[in-house]
């Protein structure tokens, strides 16, 4: 008996990917187009605006852009009726969609003329609906649009505008409510054409309502998130984590044991000096950046970057009790991030280090520019320390001296006289022990 084979799931595999390929670059030839020409509108007369603005303009541009094509297509739709009696409602579409378009026109003036254009044109033919088709048509409806929308296209920095046209639309809503009934309207249509109009009205303020409060929530989101990010850049995730559950509290701590390190670029002043302002801040970006990441990948703190100097703790704001010796992997993993950066660069670059532990106290200083900061003997001794340091090496204090010994090969610099702290006897940190 033969064996017949069945290639049907390999070749449903490969008929299904043929298939989503096919799906996809459909998809990519009709909607890329569309969004490069939304994308287009949403940018007319945006240029000189800045940032803010320019996001709420392009809101009011594509809000303009739609209500000019859905009042094109509905003026076709009435005039190919054929019903004479109908053609002034084409000519208000008609107009409106001419007002609507030229929204983008009006930002050359200033930010809040197309705003204004809009919401006059938009708050006119609304009158002009409710005249012919009486108030259950429906387009009364749109005025409450207006709770929403001024808070989104005027910001709400201009509150008495934005408070004003939320007035002046509900006024109008009423006026128009009592003074078209059905019986009132220019045109008597059935309950079909009506009810298909109220539909309209319902689904657009609905629609326009919930996109104003949608926008409104996403920029609340986004500056929030924008904040957090940046507060994480400047404050450790601990302390941001307790401003925010109690932002009135103010955050200093202290700590019986911790390590600090201060890290100098050698000969920085004549460096800059030859290499330029731009190669100058090319250079420390990256030197800056290559510290950051071992910082992140030994789990402790960066305080801050003074010029050229690098500060950095263990055991804040978080104790451990490894403190010293993460701190001193940390310090070996810089010289080899300082000659990785020298060598791509092809310049002559080493850092002095200087390496403290002890007690020392932190906290957040400041209201504005703040910084989380760290004070203390161990801070001091490690300053001076670093400046007493040799190029590519690392000089730790006696304390830390007794910690690492076991797990790191050491050598001895001496009795050193230290300003305001008197003779140290003062070691080099000079690799980690071969464990194995």
């Amino acid at each position: 008996m033969s064996v017949v084979e069945h290639p049907e799931p390999q070749q449903r595999t490969v008929s299904a990917t043929a298939a989503a390929l096919f799906v996809a670059d459909l998809r990519q030839r009709l909607f890329n187009p569309i969004g490069k020409l939304f994308s287009f509108i949403a940018g007319l007369g945006t240029d000189k605006y800045p940032p803010d603005t320019q996001r709420r303009l392009k809101i009011v541009n594509v809000i303009s852009a739609l209500i000019a094509m859905t009042t094109c297509i509905y003026a076709v739709q009435i005039a190919m009726s054929g019903d004479a009696a109908m053609l002034p409602v084409v000519y208000i579409n008609l107009g409106l969609a001419a007002l609507v378009a030229a929204v983008p026109l009006m930002h050359r003036f200033n930010d809040v003329a197309g705003c204004l254009l809009l919401v006059v044109a938009e708050f006119a033919a609304l009158i002009g609906f409710a005249a012919y088709f009486g108030r259950t048509s429906g387009n009364t409806l749109q005025y409450v649009v207006a709770a929403a929308a001024p808070f989104v296209i005027f910001e709400r920095r201009r509150l008495w505008l934005v408070l004003t046209i939320v007035a002046t639309a509900l006024l109008l809503h009423l006026y128009t409510w009592f003074t078209f009934p059905r019986s009132a309207a220019l045109l008597q249509v059935d309950d079909k054409i009506l009810q298909s109009l109220y539909i309209q009205g319902a689904i657009t303020t609905f629609g326009l309502i919930a996109a104003c409060v949608y926008y409104a929530f996403s920029l609340v989101e986004r500056a929030k998130s924008e904040t957090e990010v940046v507060l994480r850049n400047v404050l450790p995730d601990d302390v941001v984590e307790r401003l925010k559950s109690k932002p009135n509290e103010p955050i200093a701590d202290s700590f019986a044991d911790a390590s600090i390190l201060f890290a100098d670029v050698t000969g920085f002043v004549g460096l800059a000096r030859r290499l330029g302002p731009e190669r100058t801040v090319a250079l420390l970006n990256r030197l800056v950046s290559a510290f950051d990441d071992v910082a992140q990948r030994h789990g402790v703190e960066k305080i801050k970057t003074i010029g050229d100097a690098y500060m950095v703790a263990s055991g804040v704001p978080l104790p451990r009790v490894d403190h010293a010796i993460v701190l001193a992997r940390m310090a070996l993993d810089m010289l080899g991030a300082t000659r990785a950066v020298a060598a791509s660069e092809g310049l002559d670059i080493e850092v002095r280090i200087g390496m403290s532990s002890g007690p020392m106290m932190a906290g957040v200083i400041g209201t504005k520019k703040f910084s989380y900061d760290v004070w203390g003997d161990p801070v001091n001794m490690a300053s001076r320390l670093q400046a007493l340091s040799a190029p590519g090496r690392i000089l730790i204090c006696p304390k830390c001296e007794k910690v690492l010994r076991p797990s790191f090969v050491l050598e001895p610099r001496g009795m050193v006289e230290i300003k305001g702290v008197g003779a140290q006897n003062l070691w080099y940190l000079n690799s980690a022990r071969d464990t194995r």
